[in-house]
């Protein structure tokens, strides 16, 4: 893992997660985009958004993450991964999922993570992995 990536999406995720968070949060979800110019270029650039669910249902394909109760909205952590030859959805997934079950093992914050039923991460367009869950 690439610990300079990682201290900066600790301190990115820290600046959220000082904050107050709902009470009734269930489930957290790092959404995933592939960022693009205004004209829809690829910017070969991840972007990653947190929000918090008031439900989870490990069952209902991700829908779960839709009854969003709190966003990060345009808070959003970059990943360049120009310098990636075989950069794809897949390998994204997992080099962010390596970076969120750090942060849930030694984050500042782990805490409020380990408090829901769930942590998440998935691209918009695609499945959700389930990272953390407890039934």
């Amino acid at each position: 893992m690439n610990e300079e990536i990682y201290k900066a999406f600790e301190e990115w995720l820290n600046n959220i997660m000082k904050n107050d968070m709902p009470d009734n949060v269930q489930a957290y979800n790092f959404n995933i985009y592939d960022e693009t110019d205004e004209s829809g270029k690829d910017l070969k650039t991840y972007g990653i958004q947190l929000i918090a669910s008031d439900k989870f249902d490990e069952e209902d394909g991700g829908e779960w993450a839709c009854s969003e109760i709190y966003s990060s909205e345009e808070d959003i952590f970059c990943i360049d991964h120009s310098d990636e030859e075989n950069a794809d959805s897949k390998r994204g997934l997992e080099f962010i999922s390596s970076l969120i079950e750090k942060y849930l093992d030694n984050g500042l914050y782990k805490d409020k993570f380990k408090s829901v039923k769930a942590v998440g991460a998935g691209f918009i367009d695609g499945d959700i992995e389930i990272i953390k869950c407890t039934k």
